[in-house]
């Protein structure tokens, strides 16, 4: 499976060197992560929501090592909510965040991390959105999950992510499908020991199935992330089988992934959002593309083939 060598790849600096260095990786990259500026990001936002879909944003990068990186991380979002302000979107374009960003790794990083990612929580509900903190790996998720259930005392609204390859998932989203709540289901892409994580394939796609009916049959919002045909098809049936009106879930898949699926959906009458991340520090967010899905590897070996 190439899946976990191109997660360690991910982690190795000469890789990151190698891979940021090829000519044609640029080019590629623009795919997936569409600008670097706030400025150069508007233009795919006003893109996006005038053809019916909605948003969720993420400003790339993970590797903080210092609190100043983790503030300026903060500060890189509290940016992002000041230009979305303007455009008077709502809802229809919220954030994702990674506590890894606002310094959840360094000494202290549970505190330090909430105290960094509240203000940006805060400056979104006060222009009518909100924000969703991702998954990382899973000796993170005990912290993520006690700041997501801290920062619902004050915005109810914040919503979190699980990962079905995770065998703690099933009671994880048992806890979290109550009502208002905004929980997105993804297969998970970091690489997990067996002793945590399902390996396979056909197990993960059963456990999906299995936590998106929980999720369908709880109280709250279930995000669908997913970009894979046949589980499309079947949270469909599951909400249709929970009496679940098309507002009352959504569909989240990635910027350059399926772009005519997303308008399809959209155009049926369901909330299609699109995971669009930009920024500098792409790297990381890059690999895990790679690593989730064969088709975007091939894409980028004959991209490179194509223009070595």
């Amino acid at each position: 499976m190439l899946g976990p060598v191109i997660l360690a790849a991910s982690r190795s600096d000469r890789m990151r060197r190698l891979i940021s260095a090829a000519p044609v990786t640029k080019r590629v990259v623009d795919r997936f992560i569409p600008g670097e500026t706030v400025d150069e990001i508007v233009p795919i936002v006003r893109e996006l929501t005038d053809r019916g879909l909605e948003l969720t944003m993420d400003v790339v990068g993970e590797d903080i090592t210092t609190p100043e990186q983790a503030e300026a991380a903060r500060d890189a979002y509290l940016a992002l909510i000041e230009r979305l302000k303007t455009l008077e979107l709502g809802t229809r374009a919220e954030m994702s965040v990674k506590l890894s960003m606002f310094g959840q790794a360094l000494p202290g990083g549970h505190e330090l991390a909430l105290a960094n990612v509240r203000p940006v929580v805060e400056a979104a509900a006060a222009i009518g959105t909100t924000v969703t903190l991702d998954a990382e790996d899973h000796t993170t998720l005990d912290s993520m999950f006690a700041i997501h259930e801290e920062l619902r005392k004050d915005f109810p609204q914040t919503g979190c992510v699980i990962q079905a390859y995770l065998f703690r998932t099933e009671a994880d989203a048992r806890r979290l499908a109550g009502a208002g709540s905004r929980v997105r289901l993804v297969k998970g892409a970091y690489k997990e020991p067996a002793e945590v994580a399902y390996q396979q394939k056909h197990e993960i796609d059963k456990a999906y199935v299995r936590v998106l009916r929980i999720l369908m049959e709880g109280e709250g919002c279930p995000m669908v992330g997913s970009h894979d045909p046949r589980l499309i098809s079947i949270a469909q049936e599951l909400a249709r089988q929970a009496g679940r009106k098309p507002d009352e879930y959504e569909f989240q898949m990635l910027y350059g992934i399926r772009g005519d699926e997303h308008l399809r959906l959209a155009a049926e009458g369901h909330r299609m959002r699109v995971y669009t991340a930009y920024g500098t520090d792409w790297y990381g967010y890059f690999m895990r593309r790679l690593a989730e899905k064969p088709a975007n590897l091939r894409f980028f070996l004959r991209s490179m083939i194509s223009k070595g």
